[in-house]
């Protein structure tokens, strides 16, 4: 997919958990970690909202495109 998120690097800058992450924003763990590891199909825009809102930055900063990655049909 050539969308790549990076919630991590934002995390580490902001030395926080996952867990708190999740907490800050109002989901669960195991959501968080599908959205951190790239591996969600949708966000909902008051989750990243929230996400932005608690890492004090930008949806770009953790949300990239790149375009010589191929593009995948969902299932």
């Amino acid at each position: 997919m050539a969308i790549i998120v990076n919630i991590d690097v934002m995390m580490a800058k902001r030395k926080m958990s996952l867990s708190e992450l999740a907490e800050k924003v109002g989901i669960t763990l195991s959501n968080m970690s599908i959205l951190k590891t790239g591996k969600a199909r949708a966000i909902r825009l008051e989750t990243l909202d929230a996400i932005c809102r608690a890492l004090d930055c930008q949806p770009g900063d953790i949300i990239e495109f790149d375009a010589s990655k191929p593009y995948e049909e969902p299932d």
